[in-house]
């Protein structure tokens, strides 16, 4: 039953009903699909070409998202700054946030939720106390126009420091969101201030994040046992958004995997960012890791981030007991002339299929 003519539910609302599904991945998904340049990764889209970015949205929404998350990652004034486009930055996040909103309302049957994006800024230092003000303020501007333009709750993600973290948060209770907090976690195993991820985790709920977790970095086997730390560390609800990567014990983030089976050179020093395509996790992988993320561990906010596709999406989605708008086109091998059961199919093909 559609509830558009109601009082759309909030982020808090919702997760103490069942869980909640964020697709992420616009970063990669964008430059696929070749609006988005690859190493200085700032969502210009937003700005140039913001039907390719509404359709992102869109496809993420209708594949079982329940929230699109307005493309402002990286869209804070170092990042633009870097572009020579720091101008600019303020209208690239309102522009990134009314594309969100207007393509929420499509939503079949409830207004997809609409969350604000504020990001690590690659200008944290622990030990200077300016690059903390500027930190601040840049997080203060964003949660600003977030609150102007009328989002339902803010994620502050992909965080590797805990004081940083913990800057984000405190902007947005200041701002009066709901506010989620996730962490990418580097190949140390520790926030790069020297805080467990669990016990970070910890101080943030206790500072009033309704969600807290961990995003990106890490694929579902690397990341998997800290969420299961978080969760014996948190109460309430936790989040988890990993890659849709094959990482592994040797090599647990994207930023350094190895494929043996390359057989040419590639222009950047690893796989990272343009070549971990051979790398993927399949999607029935992402689903089983899913169905235990949120039946046996308890994650509540669950999705993907950098490298999803709509359709791994979907599966995560159904995966927790979700049914997505586009539902109606997940995989039925039923009518397929090789792999089909239907009786009509003709038998001289289906007798081939072991030699195809």
């Amino acid at each position: 039953m559609s509830v558009h003519n109601q009082q759309k539910r909030s982020l808090s609302n919702r997760l103490a009903e069942g869980p909640v599904v964020c697709g992420e991945g616009y970063l990669f998904e964008l430059e696929r699909r070749g609006y988005l340049q690859a190493g200085s990764f700032v969502p210009e889209v937003a700005l140039e070409n913001t039907q390719a970015l509404e359709q992102a949205y869109r496809d993420f929404m209708n594949a079982g998202s329940d929230v699109i998350v307005a493309f402002t990652y990286n869209a804070h004034r170092e990042k633009m700054r870097i572009i020579g486009k720091e101008n600019l930055v303020e209208k690239l996040s309102r522009q990134a946030i009314r594309s969100a909103k207007k393509v929420a309302i499509e939503h079949p049957e409830e207004d997809a939720l609409v969350a604000g994006n504020i990001s690590n800024t690659n200008i944290f230092d622990p030990e200077d106390a300016q690059s903390k003000i500027e930190v601040r303020a840049m997080f203060a501007e964003m949660v600003e126009w977030c609150v102007d333009e009328g989002v339902d709750f803010i994620i502050g993600e992909t965080f590797y420091y805990h004081e940083e973290a913990l800057i984000a948060l405190e902007e947005i209770i200041k701002g009066g969101l709901e506010a989620v907090i996730t962490h990418g976690l580097m190949a140390e195993g520790v926030l790069r201030d020297g805080y467990t991820v669990e016990d970070s985790c910890r101080i943030l709920k206790e500072q009033g994040a309704l969600v807290v977790g961990m995003n990106c970095f890490r694929g579902i086997h690397t990341m998997h046992p800290y969420v299961e730390k978080i969760r014996s560390s948190v109460s309430g609800h936790i989040a988890a958004l990993p890659l849709p990567y094959r990482t592994t014990e040797e090599n647990p983030t994207f930023f350094n995997l190895p494929d043996q089976g390359c057989t040419c050179s590639i222009p950047t020093e690893t796989t990272f960012p343009t070549s971990l395509d051979p790398l993927y996790h399949n999607r029935y992988e992402l689903a089983e890791w899913a169905r235990k993320a949120h039946f046996e561990t308890g994650v509540q906010f669950i999705g993907l981030c950098c490298g999803a596709s709509p359709a791994m999406i979907r599966e995560v989605s159904e995966a927790v007991g979700k049914v997505a708008p586009n539902s109606k086109y997940s995989p039925n091998m039923e009518k397929h002339f090789l792999f089909g059961q239907d009786e009509t199919l003709k038998q001289h093909n289906l007798e081939y299929r072991t030699k195809a």
